[in-house]
């Protein structure tokens, strides 16, 4: 007889609220990066690839009613099937700025994280870590704010420089910023467009590279951030339905 393992879902009953201390300038938000960025752990190789817990989070907006919609879905390494999941929904928490965006996502993408029903592993966010103008992106962000494991898997390369990889799925090449590597573009599928991955914290460039290719036995973007994506879309139309 076959068991079906059906995930737990977990949805945040009411608006997140943003912290009192939250940044509300451009100033105090690149003071925060600036202070934070110190905390970014880089020497460590990270969670082995395919063991464990991957965890997904993405967000989705409502710009009219100023709302942003957070979700976070654990799968397992082994055999990317969800275990569990969680959503939470709440005001944007600050204005739109490029090299700012994770000061618009934090609140709610903690809430979502915070109410997992198990342990998260690694977390995968679709963006950047250390391939960021002032090398602390969403993923370094979190990763900083929890302690745990993050990666970013971006679809484009924001400003940085790259040549492209080989056709072969596995094909990588450095993402440049100048003569620095932030991360790689990495080829998930042959022939098509590469993905961006950076480090976050508490793992290194070759492991995040490793998770990435783990996570997309079919598709370009990882299965996490799929899931995601997904999840957190539908509960923006929910809660604003």
């Amino acid at each position: 007889m076959t068991t079906v393992r059906v995930p737990t879902t977990v949805r945040v009953p009411a608006t997140v609220r943003v912290p009192a201390d939250w940044p509300g300038t451009e100033e105090q938000a690149r003071a925060v990066q600036d202070e934070s960025r110190e905390r970014v752990v880089l020497g460590e190789p990270g969670p082995p690839p395919g063991a464990g817990h991957v965890t997904g989070v993405d967000v989705a907006y409502d710009d009219e009613r100023d709302v942003v919609a957070a979700a976070a879905v654990v799968l397992d390494a082994v055999t990317l099937d969800v275990v569990a999941e969680a959503t939470a929904v709440g005001q944007v928490s600050f204005p739109y700025v490029p090299g700012l965006l994770a000061f618009r996502e934090i609140p709610t993408v903690l809430a979502a994280l915070e109410a997992l029903p198990c342990p998260p592993g690694l977390v995968v966010c679709d963006g950047y870590g250390r391939a960021h103008p002032r090398r602390f992106g969403l993923a370094s962000h979190l990763g900083v704010l929890t302690g745990l494991p993050t990666i970013g898997v971006a679809k484009n390369p924001f400003t940085f420089a790259y040549e492209e990889p080989g056709a072969r799925r596995g094909s990588a090449t450095p993402l440049l910023a100048g003569h620095e590597e932030v991360g790689r573009a990495l080829r998930t599928r042959d022939g098509v467009k590469p993905v961006f991955v950076s480090v976050g914290h508490r793992v290194d460039l070759d492991n995040a590279c490793a998770h990435t290719l783990a996570l997309t036995p079919k598709y370009r973007l990882p299965e996490s951030t799929r899931r995601a994506d997904s999840l957190c879309r539908r509960a923006l139309r929910e809660a604003t339905a």
